[in-house]
């Protein structure tokens, strides 16, 4: 590809998925991270499951107020500092919380009690924020889901779910009792639980409309309720001062083209899926006439995207796939979601920022916010910013520049990510975010993830090939990056072949280019599934020209942790593959892992010992080798995430030390030097918490050093992809 062509390529991309705003705009950008667990009681144990799901503010602005379904409990975190969020401790609810909003110092909690969904029951709990005390409560009669306040506060409502049970009839509806809404009268963020009105909403849906399925409400400026009955594909205005049902109208179906349908380990936006049901989840008002929804699905639909009415019924903009595409061209698609509701948008708020209209869409399976500036016509997606793992609620804070998200799931127990609440600032300067991104390919997103090894190509500066690992088992790819942009843009994107086929039991980790310009690519095997340790020659055309398997040596000794990068020193007869072994194999002494060599000429196999640092938690591993002058950059790092992260390391080993036993002897130990620590870097790129894979490093043709973290295919994973120039003058 030319430069004229990759740079139109580029611009390409970024007005169609991420689009740059002017250059004079203000932008979002992620300030801070909180992990919810750090609000845990004293007497819970530190590994309990958290979850922060729909969120509010205090009328000022400086305290967030999240719900945390499975702690039981509200919690509350200090923003009086944006950028340094405090503990503000959890208030336990004798119940589960499913919504939260604030009035006057107060918040207004819906608690679901329920003894079975059999048996559904509820209260709304009024808790002074200041003493973090309960109040009073309202009995509901049912169990709550949602719960919006009007413009002045005057007024609330419920959307009274009696959820499904998904064990019963294969989940299908109706199942009684039935649904309904309340509304009640607010004064001073107290509620009199005597002007509590229900509004029935049976016989109104075209789906199972004896059982109505409430599931999200908000309000206009006319004091008009907008309500999604997400399971019955409906929405119902209500007219909150006399509680009555003003309108309702079906949300209807949409065909969608461009988009994965299949999951089978490729990503290929090709598919098409006809008559799906919109079901949406979230909704918002965008003024007085005009309403958003999100399209998450969750009975027998799900759009993947959002559709705006107005309040007649009337269809005004539907986004098709444009948002799941969007989410594609910047490494956050869920391959695995694709034979189900891909993206799955879900959460939604909305807010005017100066002179500004804003939607902001969350995806709970690509675990991102779409930014939509509303022109009163096509909305514009202006950006996408990195949220934790399955954002599900949001709270904007005009007054004070700021938009906060909360991400329910929570990973502490199998040593992952926490649930999060992360707060973004609306300013003047660029975008953190995305740092990486694809052109399109024969009228497709280059759909991208789990990019591990890095290398450059050959005199071209700023140009670099990446591979993708098992996430993409059915579509081994090699990526080619131009990182002279920023964001930088894979460009191209070549499917490794066996016999004309995408190759399959590979999990490509690594990456180098031999002189006659065909690659090595060093694949880790895992034996439960039938993937072999292994070293790939691949051809410019992407054909498998030769399968180097592991010498008996090796193979007897194999466990999952292998081959985690591959670099090539020397040239003619006597250029060696070495390839980094992630883990201490069964031969291998505590603390210390193997550096492989192979030559391909030669036929000949050897092997160096490389001392791991220790850490007090986790495992210790390496995750990149790459040659540069008169040494070999080997990344370290544990496998911990967040605060929990202590090693993300840089180091190098002279080439001279690389003088390898044969297999089956004692190999000897190199020295290596510390040449970068990159914790500084993972922390503040995006003011995120730290990433635990930090897997990619090479040079480029000019000597200059990039980094790059695996995704996990937003596999239990945030689905941030930091892709990065190194300074190794710098320290951290």
């Amino acid at each position: 590809m030319t430069i004229s062509s990759r740079k139109a390529a580029l611009a390409a991309v970024l007005l169609a998925s991420v689009a740059l705003p002017a250059a004079a705009e203000p932008v979002f950008n992620r300030i801070a991270s909180f992990p919810v667990a750090q609000n845990l009681p004293d007497d819970k144990d530190k590994l309990a499951a958290t979850s922060a799901e729909i969120i509010t503010a205090t009328d000022d602005g400086k305290t967030l107020i999240y719900s945390d379904s499975p702690l039981g409990a509200i919690g509350f975190i200090d923003i009086t500092d944006a950028k340094a969020p405090k503990s503000g401790g959890a208030l336990m609810m004798d119940g589960e919380p499913t919504s939260v909003t604030s009035s006057a110092g107060k918040a207004l909690v819906a608690v679901n009690t329920s003894e079975s969904k059999a048996k559904p029951s509820g209260r709304l709990a009024i808790v002074d924020v200041a003493t973090k005390k309960i109040e009073s409560t309202c009995d509901l009669g049912g169990q709550p889901d949602s719960i919006a306040l009007n413009k002045d506060k005057t007024l609330g409502t419920i959307a009274i779910e009696n959820e499904r049970d998904e064990d019963v009839n294969d989940g299908k509806i109706p199942q009684m009792p039935a649904g309904d809404l309340v509304v009640f009268q607010v004064k001073n963020g107290t509620v009199d639980c005597g002007s509590i009105k229900h509004v029935t909403l049976t016989g109104l849906a075209g789906v199972a409309p004896e059982d109505p399925e409430p599931e999200f409400v908000a309000f206009n400026g006319l004091n008009e309720i907008a309500l999604t009955l997400q399971e019955n594909n409906e929405i119902v205005i209500i007219d909150a001062n006399t509680a009555e049902v003003k309108t309702h109208f079906s949300a209807g179906s949409i065909d969608l083209t461009g988009i994965d349908t299949k999951r089978d380990g490729a990503l290929k936006f090709t598919g098409e899926s006809k008559g799906v049901l919109r079901e949406p989840d979230a909704v918002k008002w965008l003024d007085d006439n005009r309403l958003v929804v999100a399209n998450e699905g969750d009975y027998q639909g799900g759009s993947r995207g959002f559709t705006i009415f107005d309040k007649a019924g009337k269809l005004l903009y539907e986004s098709g796939a444009s948002f799941e595409r969007a989410v594609a061209h910047i490494g956050h698609y869920p391959e695995s979601r694709s034979g189900s509701k891909g993206v799955e948008p879900e959460g939604l708020e909305a807010a005017k920022f100066g002179d500004d209209q804003y939607f902001f869409l969350l995806a709970e399976r690509a675990s991102l916010v779409g930014v939509y500036k509303d022109t009163g016509a096509d909305p514009e997606l202006v950006q996408l910013l990195p949220s934790g793992i399955s954002p599900e609620g949001a709270v904007a804070i005009p007054q004070r520049n700021l938009l906060a998200t909360a991400n329910e799931l929570d990973l502490g127990k199998d040593g992952g990510a926490r649930s999060h609440v992360m707060i973004y600032e609306r300013s003047e300067g660029g975008k953190a975010y995305p740092q990486i991104v694809s052109a399109d390919k024969d009228g497709n997103p280059i759909g991208f993830a789990a990019l591990s090894g890095l290398a450059a190509v050959p005199g071209k500066p700023g140009m670099l090939y990446a591979v993708s690992d098992s996430v993409l088992g059915s579509q081994p790819t090699i990526y080619t990056i131009d990182a002279s942009t920023k964001p930088a843009v894979i460009t191209d994107a070549l499917v490794v072949k066996r016999d004309g086929a995408p190759a399959q039991k590979l999990d490509i980790e690594g990456i180098a280019v031999a002189a006659d310009g065909s690659f090595w690519l060093a694949s880790e095997g895992y034996g439960e599934r039938l993937v072999p340790h292994a070293l790939y020659n691949v051809n410019a055309k992407g054909d498998i020209k030769a399968e180097i398997a592991l010498p008996k040596e090796l193979a007897a000794n194999e466990i999952r942790f292998g081959f985690e990068g591959v670099t090539i020193i020397g040239s003619g007869d006597d250029a060696t593959l070495w390839m980094a072994v992630q883990r201490e194999w069964a031969d291998d002494e505590k603390g210390f892992v193997k550096l492989v060599s192979y030559n391909p000429k030669k036929k000949e196999w050897g092997a160096v010992r490389y001392p791991l640092d220790k850490t007090e938690s986790g495992w210790v591993g390496l995750s990149e080798i790459s040659a540069q002058g008169d040494s070999v950059y080997i990344i370290e790092r544990d496998n911990l995430v967040g605060d929990a992260a202590k090693l993300k390391k840089l180091y190098k080993v002279a080439i001279s030390e690389l003088k390898p036993a044969k297999l089956g002897g004692e190999p000897p130990v190199v020295k290596k030097t510390e040449a970068h620590d990159f914790l500084g870097e993972l922390k503040t790129a995006t003011n995120g918490y730290v990433l635990d894979k930090l897997e990619g490093f090479t040079f480029d043709a000019s000597g200059k050093p990039y980094a790059v973290t695996d995704n996990d295919g937003v596999s239990d994973s945030s689905g941030e992809t930091l892709f990065f120039p190194v300074d190794l003058s710098a320290t951290n």
